[in-house]
């Protein structure tokens, strides 16, 4: 089927500013060469090294990266500790929580013979053209995106880290010519940036970076088990909210066996009306990889005392073998750092030739 990037395109294009830019840009996001078809092109994410991840995590991302890397044959998972000091941090603790999260991110089925497992601070390059991509975006658009609007309300002031912190986002997936990057819906704003600086940037000095399409998890969200109306949270300050990925079957017994349900015994999903016991099933169907339906199914003549029982074995049953592993992987920091550095390697090899390329193009070399 032909592409409409003339004729047909008329009538939408009179909404667009009057600019052939903008019109440019359309009709490349349009153009084949930017309809990569499913499982070619390349896929990137990062994670903070913050900690052992979460239930939350694995299920709203982790669980879909170890997908990722058996549907695409080039993809790149980076640890992001330059975006983790946006606010300072104990350099030991920072050195410890690096290879708590390589540890956890191989424990959970990352393989590094299929996906480039690094340490983005390791790759020089990334701040390189931050820096460079930083000089083609203005101030407005950046303080209207959510990371500066809601975390310097937090801390009632920002630091310039902070403020620049998509754009260094931006750069890690412009960097490796990414495809492909799976984002939660909170996330997309900042994707939006990425594509526009990939646009503006090949207006300017040609084209280099294809615009990155989003990948959205289909995992509904795991809410805290102490406050239902929240996101599960590292930072909660109350230690029964949260189940991290190395918790003990006896302390995930314990935290869901606490959970904040409500006065109703019958197991129903219904966020809006019982959050908590919502929250039980979303869980229970994601860890025994079953519908929402079934899990409320399961949970037919059970009061939810009960359910929580069952919900309980589901999860121990995922999480120990992840556990385990980890607590293997942890005990050889020998071996986790090198795997870290051959990962480096392989980063710094994708990355070195695109840099040589913005070089040209901007008029460094």
């Amino acid at each position: 089927m032909a592409l409409p990037c003339r004729n047909n395109l008329k009538f939408l294009f009179s909404f667009l500013p009057k600019s052939n830019y903008w019109k440019r840009s359309f009709c490349a996001a349009m153009s084949p060469k930017n309809q990569t078809p499913p499982g070619s092109g390349r896929v990137f994410s990062g994670i903070q090294p913050t900690g052992v991840p979460h239930l939350g995590n694995y299920l709203g991302a982790l669980e879909n990266w170890v997908s990722l890397q058996n549907q695409y044959s080039s993809v790149l998972y980076s640890i992001v500790d330059l975006h983790s000091i946006t606010q300072p941090k104990d350099p030991a603790l920072l050195r410890n929580n690096i290879l708590d999260m390589a540890a956890s991110l191989l424990a959970c089925g990352v393989d590094p013979e299929r996906a480039i497992l690094f340490q983005q601070s390791q790759v020089s390059e990334h701040s390189e053209l931050s820096w460079i991509l930083g000089c083609l975006t203005s101030m407005p658009r950046l303080r209207h995106l959510p990371q500066w609007k809601v975390k310097s309300k937090q801390k009632n002031e920002g630091s310039v880290g902070l403020y620049t912190y998509p754009v260094l986002q931006a750069a890690d997936i412009l960097l490796y010519k990414s495809t492909h990057v799976p984002v939660g819906e909170d996330q997309v704003q900042h994707l939006d940036l990425a594509q526009d600086l990939a646009r503006i940037f090949n207006y300017h000095y040609g084209d280099v970076f294809p615009e990155a399409r989003a990948l959205l998890s289909s995992t509904r969200k795991v809410k805290s088990l102490r406050d239902p109306s929240a996101k599960m949270s590292k930072s909660d300050t109350q230690a029964m909210a949260t189940i991290s990925i190395t918790d003990s079957p006896d302390d995930i017994a314990l935290k869901i066996r606490r959970a904040v349900t409500d006065f109703t015994s019958e197991v129903t999903f219904d966020p809006e009306t019982r959050p908590g016991v919502s929250n039980l099933v979303t869980i229970h169907a994601a860890m025994a990889t079953i519908t929402v339906q079934e899990a409320v199914s399961r949970a037919k003549g059970l009061d939810t005392g009960a359910y929580k029982t069952l919900v309980s074995e589901a999860v121990i049953q995922r999480l120990t073998p992840i556990r385990e592993e980890f607590q293997r992987l942890r005990a050889d920091r020998a071996h986790l750092q090198n795997l870290l550095e051959l990962g480096n390697r392989r980063a710094r090899e994708l990355a070195a030739p695109v840099m040589a390329e913005v070089r040209h193009r901007v008029g460094f070399s």
